[in-house]
């Protein structure tokens, strides 16, 4: 029988600058039009700030692929 390890993320808050180790779960991905408006997000777990981050090619491939929940945002042009 093969054992899953769970996927954990590093983050920061750049309000309390705490650092952590986030699961799949705690974070979301939206994917926009543009680099401007892919991000990623969560909250901070040592102080509960909303933190949101620019997420690029890279990002979103790591996140999408460990199983985080994507949020396709279309464009209305």
């Amino acid at each position: 029988m093969r054992r899953v390890v769970p996927v954990v993320f590093k983050a920061a808050c750049p309000d309390c600058r705490g650092r952590f180790e986030l699961a799949a779960g705690a974070l979301r991905l939206a994917i926009g039009g543009s680099s401007r408006t892919t991000f990623y997000s969560f909250t901070c777990p040592e102080c509960g700030t909303a933190v949101r981050k620019p997420a690029g090619d890279r990002i979103v491939q790591l996140l999408s692929g460990a199983g985080v929940r994507t949020l396709r945002l279309h464009s209305t042009v």
